[in-house]
């Protein structure tokens, strides 16, 4: 009977990858703000209140006795509730029983992709800079991450095609995209989907989608899934969930939706995961779903403004901004301040303005993306009279 118990080599292996999650730079950033009393707008923890209705829900679930284990695949109503929101708003039909799952949120759902579906050795293609997690997800899973650098045209990060099609090797397994993006608050435009589904298409990879931003997309542009690119559909699993739709990060209520064998290799790593989490909140999500858009539309329209807020003040202060398309967060060339790097501003800004900020070159995972040390990460999901503060504390400190 083999041994249960690793071998020497096998045991280092693991040892040499958890060595790799060291503290995150988002534990330095709460540190900063907590020694200096700054204003965080460094984390995407949002400030924002979230729906009385859905609250009311998940209180009534709870006292009506609504809290022991839900099916590992999640409650069928909001199963039921995720599926007819995608058709309704992607037209993209998927069935509820056998092609969603929930998950403890949109992490739980990344990670348990890449454990099911990669192998030791195989190499998972993604954008750079791209959220933390990623690298560690396909590190527990013995794959590579492989960060293929973002360019920026004017005001707008892009896709680089043919960087893309280079960076395929025959151990490449699959495209992880996050759109809307963090932290470059960049959204994929449809030739840029389209050019994505040709490569996964023509090197016959699966996709995973992080769409936790789906809702939050600006200036009047829409969300638009890989998924709905001619082919993809069946190669792609399709991440989001309720927590920055409805400003409930805490809950941890995620879900993943695609072609059968995807979610049920899901399901299969997430049963040993966490099972199963929060049957209360999944009730009151699935009710919520049901008619979330004017929800999202009051939310969308609050966050376009705190995002204009802080680019017009951030721009007097001299520093050069992006676009921030969608989701939470604005990029930031800190050299008009007088900074040569991104690090160095982050540490320095909390005693010298009273705000604290993310280095872009924390989210970077490509040696060659050099042009990530100049960019700063600022969120803008807290509410209006912070918002207020912080720039004006921000251009305050660069104007005097």
């Amino acid at each position: 009977m083999p041994s249960a118990t690793p071998s020497p080599p096998t045991r280092q292996r693991r040892a040499d990858r958890i060595q790799n999650f060291r503290p995150s730079v988002f534990t330095e950033t709460r540190e900063l703000a907590e020694r200096y009393g700054a204003i965080d707008l460094g984390q995407g923890a949002p400030g924002l209140t979230a729906p009385r209705a859905l609250l009311d829900d998940a209180m009534a679930a709870i006292a009506e006795g609504h809290n022991q284990y839900p099916p590992a695949a999640g409650l069928p109503e909001l199963r039921r509730a995720i599926a007819d929101s995608r058709s309704r708003r992607s037209g993209i039909r998927y069935d509820a029983d056998h092609e969603v799952v929930v998950t403890a949120g949109a992490t739980e759902a990344v990670t348990a992709a890449l454990l099911a579906l990669c192998n030791p050795g195989d190499e998972v293609l993604t954008l750079d800079p791209c959220y933390d997690a990623y690298e560690a997800a396909a590190s527990l899973a013995g794959a590579r991450l492989v960060a293929v650098p973002l360019t920026t045209e004017g005001d707008r990060f892009c896709l680089d095609e043919a960087a893309l099609r280079a960076a395929v090797t025959p151990r490449t397994r699959l495209l992880l995209l996050n759109s809307p993006h963090n932290p470059t608050g960049k959204v994929f435009t449809a030739a840029e989907l389209a050019a994505l589904a040709r490569v996964c298409l023509d090197h016959e990879l699966t996709a995973v989608t992080d769409e936790v931003y789906e809702h939050l997309v600006y200036d009047g542009a829409g969300h638009h899934s890989l998924a709905s690119v001619p082919g993809m559909r069946e190669r792609t699993l399709v991440v989001s969930s309720a927590g920055k739709t409805f400003n409930i990060t805490g809950w941890k209520v995620g879900w993943a939706c695609g072609p059968d064998r995807l979610v049920e290799a899901v399901l299969s790593v997430k049963q040993f995961l966490t099972f199963a989490s929060g049957t209360p909140f999944q009730r009151a999500v699935a009710r919520m779903l049901g008619d979330e858009e004017a929800w999202t539309a009051e939310l969308r329209g609050t966050l376009q403004r705190h995002r204009d807020l802080l680019r017009t003040g951030l721009e007097r202060a001299g520093l050069r901004t992006y676009r921030g398309e969608g989701g939470y967060f604005l990029q930031a060339d800190v050299r008009g301040a007088g900074y040569p790097d991104g690090t160095r501003f982050c540490r320095d800004l909390p005693a010298r303005a009273g705000v604290t900020a993310i280095p872009c070159s924390a989210f970077r995972h490509n040696p060659r993306n050099p042009h990530t040390d100049r960019l700063v990460r600022f969120s803008f999901c807290k509410p209006a009279d912070v918002m207020r503060e912080a720039t004006s504390r921000l251009t305050g400190t660069w104007q005097d």
